[in-house]
């Protein structure tokens, strides 16, 4: 008796060439590239819908063919977004329980974001 095999080829996709950066904001590092968008920690001040929002604090930049890391950070390196909106994920729950001692206690925490879209590397 034959049994007839097959396989499946996995597509593999081609790696992404292009400029990226790593930006630091909210105590947190993304990678970035041009026109992704990024959900992020609360930003510090009032934007609007389609304000621009400039991050100085650059890690890395690589252009596809140079690589330049900073010292923490380099030196007039900046990446412009553009705001998109603000908002609060899901609600994380937060429970306390003690064995034996008839001690429970219950809480919710939702997390403030701002969701921007990168507009340039410089």
């Amino acid at each position: 008796m034959a049994t007839k095999t097959t396989t499946k080829a996995k597509k593999v996709s081609a790696p992404k060439t292009g400029e990226f950066a790593v930006i630091e904001t909210g105590g947190k590092q993304y990678k970035v590239m041009v026109g992704e968008v990024l959900k992020i920690e609360k930003l510090a001040g009032e934007f609007a819908m389609g304000d621009k929002v400039l991050f100085d604090k650059v890690v890395l930049v690589d252009n596809g063919n140079d690589t330049t890391i900073g010292t923490p950070y380099i030196a007039g390196a900046k990446v412009e977004a553009l705001f998109q909106k603000a908002g609060r994920n899901k609600t994380v729950k937060v429970v306390k329980f003690k064995q034996k001692s008839r001690y429970l206690k219950r809480n919710g925490h939702r997390q403030p974001f701002a969701e921007v879209k990168i507009s340039a590397i410089k």
